[in-house]
């Protein structure tokens, strides 16, 4: 069996929130309650816990509390997944989640650097035991039985520098820290306007997102070739952690999105006949 884990030390972030333009700090202290909650400490502590059936998706991933939400929680809530952190207590002064570089990186590096912390309570993994597979419009996003935590995705954009890009991967903590986490956020320098007017992207800058215009990137260089799909794995894996425990399937999207990441995750919480509990076998990022 494998116990639940908080932080030793606490941590703290600071930055700009994308969607909203807001200066916010986010700190993460230990806790023995088993959950993770977050806590508005502009609104007197209002206290929001990580509930799948409490999320909306425009453009990112939010939790809607009875009055304020906590938006942009997917690249976090991917690092807390993988290094195994279902415990903590999370301040955070503002609407949103800073959104440092636009990567998972900067969370996932002061994490480690805090240390985690073993509980007594025990974890209950899910496990894959029937195929399904979900669409929206022409996308799709199937799971399936697997040994492990698996995750297949393909995109494909119109872009010359995107294309077709496909990547299939098993979830190590080693594999997400050096592969995934880095891969930062994109997006189009013909849609900021629009997106501006909807009230989005008020933070976005060239320093915490690859933009790129109609032939290129404009933003600085790459980190890998294939940077964009590996992005959609991130975010993936943070919609999944909603779900609330570790997984054990292979999850294969094309062309997905947040709206059809929660799809999966409101599926499975509904469908239990697709899965079972496991007491002894864990995925391998939580056996390292």
């Amino acid at each position: 069996m494998i116990e639940k884990r908080t932080l030793r030390e606490q941590v703290s972030f600071s930055g700009i929130g994308i969607h909203s333009g807001r200066k916010v700090t986010l700190t993460l202290s230990p806790s023995s309650r088993g959950k993770i909650v977050f806590r508005r400490l502009d609104l007197a502590g209002l206290e929001i816990d990580v509930d799948p059936e409490k999320v909306e998706v425009k453009n990112a991933v939010s939790l809607v509390g009875e009055s304020g939400v906590v938006q942009t929680i997917e690249h976090l809530m991917a690092v807390l997944y993988i290094l195994g952190i279902d415990s903590l207590e999370m301040g955070l002064s503002g609407p949103e989640i800073p959104f440092l570089d636009g990567s998972a990186a900067p969370f996932a590096q002061d994490v480690l650097k805090a240390g985690r912390k073993l509980l007594s309570e025990k974890k209950k993994a899910v496990k894959i035991i029937k195929a399904c597979t979900l669409y929206d419009d022409q996308a799709s996003l199937s799971f399936s039985p697997d040994p492990d935590f698996r995750i297949t995705y393909l995109i494909d954009f119109s872009h010359p520098l995107i294309r077709r890009q496909e990547l299939s991967l098993i979830l190590t903590q080693k594999a997400f820290l050096a592969e995934i986490a880095p891969a930062r956020t994109f997006g189009f320098l013909k849609e900021v306007s629009e997106l501006r007017r909807q009230g989005l992207i008020q933070g976005g800058t060239l320093e915490n997102a690859v933009v790129l215009d109609n032939e290129r990137v404009i933003s600085g260089p790459l980190r890998y070739p294939d940077e964009f799909v590996r992005h959609k794995i991130l975010d993936l894996i943070g919609d999944l952690s909603l779900l609330g425990y570790p997984l054990l399937g292979h999850f294969q999207a094309d062309r997905a999105g947040h709206r059809l990441h929660l799809k999966a995750v409101h599926f499975l919480l509904h469908n239990p006949d697709f899965w079972t509990f496991e007491e002894t076998s864990f995925p391998g990022y939580l056996r390292e």
